[in-house]
């Protein structure tokens, strides 16, 4: 499925079904460019000039092209109604509650992604606009008792691998849109609301840049600039697996004799903002980390030591 459309990785619980329907629609769009191009053709041929000097005000006297139309609404109710909707109620609305799932809250802003994490307390401290500063974007209340271990970071989601996970999604200024791809995961972000979507991802961070792995030739003159920031995915002597493969690194490599690398890209999965919010919407990207419970939980202690 994901071959025959190009789609990208799914490292989601509910992708399969949201494939689904993305290859349903693109069979019916392509039913419907080859049958329509098809009666196009058969009209320029059929009420050609010299078949038909006189034009007729009645045309086609067959209702094949009404026929068509019904069978393609009654085709887009079945994916609706069959497809869509279920969907819609198992995954979009049926949202797992908080205590079995781990909760993270997302302040968009122009241009960055705030997130904020409960601590070890599980509770989230108070945010109050009056304490927005450039070192406290999201206003949090570090006086409130819940929320001194409070954890907040900039355009880095980190998430656990296998556990439902409840984003809480708020906006401090306009319209943003939350998009996870390869979680298959987007919600407009609303000023004024706060709106809550989840998702379960089923991959870690390194088994997606396994996945992604692909040969590059170091022969090639676009290598530097292709490579750049890309880590390398297999063992190449005094280059083990890990390595960043700069330049010079790449110098190095062509040097000792390689002439090929397994390389995947060192940060797979992006918060990418849907929405067209301002001059600077370009920038406005995020890293999503998904591991494995052990390490996410050391990541968490790690991120509570900074604020001892």
């Amino acid at each position: 499925m994901h071959d025959f459309l190009r789609l990208p990785i799914d490292a989601s619980s509910h992708g399969f079904h949201i494939d689904q329907i993305i290859v349903l629609m693109h069979w019916l769009m392509f039913f419907l460019f080859a049958v329509w191009g098809i009666y196009f053709f058969y009209t320029l041929f059929r009420f050609r000039a010299s078949r038909n000097p006189k034009a007729d005000a009645v045309g086609v006297r067959t209702h094949a092209s009404s026929y068509l139309e019904v069978a393609v609404a009654i085709f887009e109710g079945v994916i609706l109604i069959g497809f869509g909707i279920p969907i819609w109620s198992d995954v979009v609305i049926a949202y797992p509650s908080e205590e079995k799932s781990t909760v993270v809250h997302v302040i968009a802003e122009q241009f960055a992604w705030n997130v904020h994490y409960s601590g070890a307390d599980g509770e989230f401290g108070r945010r109050d606009i009056g304490l927005i500063t450039a070192e406290n974007p999201i206003g949090l209340d570090r006086e409130d008792p819940v929320g001194k271990d409070d954890i907040t970071t900039i355009n880095q989601l980190t998430l656990p691998v296998d556990t439902d996970i409840l984003v809480y999604l708020t906006s401090k200024d306009v319209i943003h849109s939350f998009g996870i791809p390869l979680l298959r995961v987007k919600q407009d972000v609303i000023p004024g609301q706060r709106i809550p979507v989840w998702f379960r991802a089923t991959m870690t961070v390194q088994e997606i840049q396994d996945q992604m792995v692909k040969p590059f030739s170091l022969g090639s003159p676009e290598i530097p600039s292709l490579l750049l920031n890309r880590v390398s995915a297999a063992d190449y002597g005094d280059f083990p697996k890990g390595t960043i493969l700069t330049e010079d690194v790449l110098q190095s490599m062509k040097a000792s004799g390689v002439t090929e690398v397994l390389a995947t890209s060192d940060t797979p999965m992006e918060i990418a903002c849907a929405q067209l919010c301002g001059l600077g919407h370009y920038r406005m990207r995020g890293t999503v980390t998904i591991l494995g419970a052990e390490a996410y939980q050391a990541w968490l202690d790690e991120e509570a030591s900074y604020l001892e």
